[in-house]
């Protein structure tokens, strides 16, 4: 295993532990509409993260196919927006259900040598697979330590 594979491996590690503290958060049967932030409650926030998990696996899975990829378009604010609104009808088991399925393209992906560079969103710089993990990892962590901020669960997803 090279380093490039080491690191991608670890970074995948560590982002399959964010995921799994998010799971579990959401298999506690705990009143999700509670408010995290102004506009946006914990259900709101899964379905913001599933819309970013998917784009990044619709991105990986295209280019490991020898697709042209067609990153999402517009300001992040508006992005963000759009992550919530499309998710908002959605139960949660289902947004967990996608969460994973979008996960399990990554991982079948994100081992390919071929890839690059993978595109984030138009107008963003793109990352390595090493990084993009890194980063969604990092976006992840951000959100569930919001939450639990608001749901008093700091130890069990810290």
């Amino acid at each position: 295993m090279t380093d490039k594979e080491k690191h991608i491996k670890t970074n995948l590690e560590i982002l399959k532990n964010e995921l799994e503290q998010l799971f579990d958060f959401f298999e506690k049967g705990l009143d999700y509409y509670k408010m995290v932030y102004e506009f946006w409650n914990a259900k709101d926030i899964l379905g913001h993260l599933t819309f970013w998990h998917e784009s990044f696996a619709r991105n990986i899975s295209d280019l490991g196919k020898g697709i042209k990829p067609k990153p999402l378009k517009g300001k992040l604010s508006e992005v963000n927006k759009q992550s919530v609104e499309t998710t908002k009808n959605e139960s949660i088991e289902n947004l967990i259900k996608r969460l994973k399925d979008a996960q399990d393209t990554i991982e079948e992906f994100v081992f390919i040598d071929q890839i690059n560079l993978i595109p984030y969103k138009k107008g963003s710089r793109d990352y390595s697979r090493s990084e993009h993990l890194e980063v969604v990892s990092n976006h992840i962590h951000k959100h569930l330590k919001d939450i639990s901020k608001i749901y008093g669960t700091t130890k069990e997803l810290l």
